[in-house]
């Protein structure tokens, strides 16, 4: 899908000061696009924030060694927002994905900006660079940086390889192409380190996250003729295996593990009440069509939404949705 990088280049040539910003929870993603856009802007002089509804976390904070990436509310106030003359939402078309901060977007006239590869998408009264096709934000953001001829520093490359690594599955998934792996070759060339990486972002688990995956691979459960699989984790699963709520992060893909298995999902009880639900597929089946039922949406084989609890009424609802995926 082509993308009108020129007009890009052109608009954050004419802004000064930018906030970027993202989806709650950010992923590698999410914070490689950012960090990645805003050495962008920082080659062409601009004043830059990045500033998220959620903090960083734990397991990602290698990405930003720098502490760039802030949080509304801790260190940066709502004016911190509002001066800004562009905002520039990356990851994300979703108001409801930018929490308070999309509270914050509506009240200012500041020009608004998305780069994202989600098809699904709010009207944020944005200026929309989007490509579906893309296999990540980070991928969109690279080829910006190519199209203009903008140089890649060691940190923006490590930023944008873990982007495109981490939302293909570390290569792995239907969306990785050719040109994927030419844009891998080019972040090798600007000082992206694979092996560190790799290690950084696969090879840091806890104690309590292998509990608790342990846990969530004791609950598998196949249905519609062992082509479904799914699971879940409950809050009281946090406290009695020591581990965080931001170290779920791939265990929806454990259920794609399974022979036979073509869809997968899990049920994630939040501290509000509601349940998140993350789902994966195959080939040709669409879990984006099953995350819209619920308010959500996503890509075609991995998409998430929101539901209200609890989670026994959750199950019921998610479960019936996707069988609806195998008609027998």
């Amino acid at each position: 899908m082509n993308v009108d990088w020129n007009g890009l280049a052109e608009l954050m040539r004419r802004h000064e000061k930018f906030v970027l910003t993202t989806h709650v929870r950010p992923d590698a993603d999410a914070l490689g696009s950012q960090l990645g856009f805003a050495g962008l802007l920082r080659h062409l002089g601009k004043q830059v924030k990045i500033i998220n509804a959620s903090p960083v976390p734990p397991r990602l904070k290698f990405l930003d060694p720098e502490g760039e990436c802030g949080q509304l509310g801790s260190g940066f106030s709502d004016e911190s927002v509002l001066e800004a003359d562009c905002h520039v939402i990356l990851d994300t078309s979703s108001w409801v994905q930018l929490a308070e901060l999309g509270k914050l977007f509506k009240k200012t006239r500041a020009v608004k900006v998305v780069v994202d590869h989600h098809a699904s998408a709010d009207d944020l009264k944005a200026i929309d660079f989007k490509d579906v096709t893309a296999e990540a934000t980070g991928a969109m953001v690279f080829d910006l940086a190519e199209s203009q001829g903008w140089p890649l520093t060691r940190v923006m490359a490590q930023a944008l390889f873990s982007a495109i690594a981490t939302d293909t599955g570390w290569f792995r998934f239907p969306s990785t192409t050719s040109a994927t792996m030419r844009r891998i070759a080019r972040l090798i060339d600007c000082g992206a380190e694979p092996a560190v990486l790799y290690g950084a972002l696969y090879e840091q688990c806890t104690l309590g996250r292998t509990r608790l995956a342990g846990r969530c691979l004791s609950r598998m459960m196949i249905d519609s003729g062992g082509r479904l699989a799914w699971t879940y984790i409950t809050l009281v699963d946090y406290r009695e295996t020591g581990a965080e709520p931001t170290e779920t992060d791939d265990l929806v893909n454990e259920g794609l593990r399974l022979a036979g298995v073509e869809a997968a999902y899990i049920l994630i009880e939040q501290p509000n009440g509601n349940v998140k639900a993350s789902l994966r597929s195959r080939s040709h089946l669409d879990v984006s069509a099953i995350a819209e039922q619920f308010g959500g949406g996503g890509h075609r084989q991995a998409s998430g939404a929101m539901l209200p609890g609890p989670m026994s009424e959750a199950q019921v609802r998610v479960l019936n949705a996707m069988k609806t995926l195998f008609p027998t």
